[in-house]
């Protein structure tokens, strides 16, 4: 932008991680409204803290109290919602904490937009796949009766498609696994991708 630079500071992402003693990264949950991501991400970010790992964690319903109350739940303002996510997730990374995000994140190319943002190095996809029937069984926000009423326009799954990840760091499937071992599965992928006490860049 015009009139706009960049500045450097003398404390690098790099020192921020040694004085953490571990790499950051961003751990990007995406799924169904219902398909167990804010749980997941919950008890992921319990046990990391319980391992002395600086975390912070990121969710739809949270972020769309402050940072991103001014926007609606169309396709654009849906990608924009996405896309300063991204942006916080960024700082938080450069920060030397490890952050950990849910939100449903419908769109392959906003969830590209974030990987490109933080750095393909420093994100990890976890997809947690639940069918729809599970999902309106489940409805513990009551999102998809209002849905199938009409109450709600744009609705994920029902009146606005869910463009599952083709290649994501790892897949829960929630139908199939407890909660206890798909968080297991997610805490080994973490720990490894993280080589805790090293740093890996």
């Amino acid at each position: 932008m015009k009139n706009i630079k960049e500045h450097s500071y003398k404390i690098s992402k790099k020192d921020r991680e040694n004085l953490h003693n571990h790499s950051s990264a961003l751990i990007w949950f995406t799924g169904l409204s219902g398909s167990g991501k804010s749980t997941l991400a919950n008890l992921l970010e319990q046990e990391l803290h319980n391992l002395k790992i600086s975390t912070f964690a990121l969710d739809g319903d949270n972020i769309r109290h402050g940072l991103n109350k001014d926007l609606g739940f169309s396709s654009d303002d849906r990608s924009e919602n996405i896309r300063r996510i991204g942006e916080v997730a960024k700082l938080l990374t450069h920060a030397g904490i490890l952050t950990i995000a849910a939100f449903v994140s419908p769109f392959k190319k906003d969830r590209e937009i974030v990987k490109n943002i933080v750095g393909s190095d420093h994100f990890i996809e976890i997809y947690v796949n639940a069918s729809l029937a599970e999902c309106e069984k489940r409805d513990t926000k009551g999102l998809y009766k209002k849905a199938r009423n009409g109450e709600i326009k744009n609705m994920t799954g029902i009146s606005s498609a869910y463009e599952a990840p083709e290649n994501p760091t790892l897949e829960i499937d929630t139908n199939k696994e407890t909660i206890d071992e798909s968080m297991q599965k997610i805490k080994k992928c973490i720990i490894k991708k993280l080589k805790y006490g090293k740093l890996y860049n």
